[in-house]
């Protein structure tokens, strides 16, 4: 049978407000780590009031770089997320395996879209 852990981020982040890339680290830390022995893990939502992209990038988004998309859906399952917020992690995942999947064509687009000069030129 497969180890299961669940992560409060309630309690990691030590209050409702989920905004900073730090505390989203600090998360990313965690399941890194259970996803490097092949655990799922359950992440709760339960009382977190707020929840921003910075936040969820770095915890959940960065997961794509280092993990399949395979391995993060066996792996990672949502609980007591609020309809809102769920609609904004689903854009944090789409937008990160996008990046993941051909970072350098992604980022001249984003280059390209914002009229910024690559070194290369």
């Amino acid at each position: 049978m497969q180890k299961e852990l669940t992560i409060s981020l309630f309690e990691v982040v030590g209050s409702p407000l989920c905004v900073a890339s730090g505390d989203g680290q600090k998360v990313y830390e965690r399941l890194a780590a259970a996803f490097r022995e092949n655990k799922r893990v359950n992440i709760s939502f339960l009382n977190i009031s707020t929840l921003t992209s910075a936040f969820l990038n770095a915890a959940i988004g960065q997961l794509y770089g280092e993990f399949s998309e395979e391995q993060v859906r066996d792996l990672l399952k949502i609980q007591d997320i609020q309809p809102d917020d769920l609609f904004l992690l689903k854009r944090v995942v789409e937008t990160a395996k996008a990046y993941f999947e051909n970072p350098t064509r992604f980022n001249q687009v984003i280059e390209d879209e914002l009229g910024v000069a690559s070194d290369d030129e």
